[in-house]
């Protein structure tokens, strides 16, 4: 199963990152500031729903470009939900972003280890992310019961209204933000596989 996680997406080498990042911490050859590494995971975890929700469940555009994007940054995958090809971020997709957000960060602290240590909760959180999702559409039960309630939670999305649960680690943005409903009070939507047709 690890196997498997490992050869899909972005999974091996943000893997290799956070344990290279942490071991370089840990040898003493960069400097890692634990409160901003917890930070920089909080902040993925707040950013996993926001690009979910207004990015990735964005109306389609015109352009020729960014439609194949949306397709297979996401669109693809609520048409096929079982493809692992279509469950994880490419690298194309993920080394820019980690880029973009490094960047954005040292411009806001001007310090390398805090900028460093941000990346790397981020990379935590995201790697997290991948997994928990991975879980949540292969035929494994997952060890405990909240695992095994996220993985229906995602589920629901995917299956009964794409339009709730946006939350694939943890359901705290979808209460703040009302998309959050029980299964039962939620009709069937007949666009969870064909978004915006």
């Amino acid at each position: 199963m690890i196997g498997q996680f490992l050869r899909h997406g972005s999974n091996a080498v943000l893997c290799a990152a956070v344990a290279a990042i942490a071991c370089a911490g840990a040898l003493g050859r960069v400097t890692l500031v634990l409160p901003a590494v917890l930070i920089g995971v909080a902040l993925f975890f707040g950013t996993e729903y926001t690009t979910h929700r207004f990015l990735l469940h964005a109306r389609p555009l015109r352009s020729p470009f960014i439609l194949r994007l949306q397709h297979r940054l996401h669109y693809d995958h609520h048409l096929e939900p079982d493809r692992l090809d279509l469950l994880f971020l490419p690298l194309w997709f993920a080394i820019p972003a980690i880029a973009l957000f490094a960047a954005v960060y040292f411009a806001i602290t001007r310090s390398g280890a805090v900028t460093l240590s941000l990346v790397l909760g981020n990379l935590i959180g995201l790697t997290y992310y991948e997994w928990v999702h991975f879980v949540a559409h292969i035929p494994y039960r997952p060890w405990t019961q909240f695992g095994r309630w996220m993985k229906k939670y995602h589920l629901w999305h995917h299956f009964k209204s794409e339009r709730h649960w946006f939350g694939v680690t943890n359901p705290a943005f979808d209460v703040l933000n009302r998309t959050y409903a029980s299964v039962e009070a939620v009709d069937r939507s007949a666009r969870t596989r064909l978004l915006f047709k």
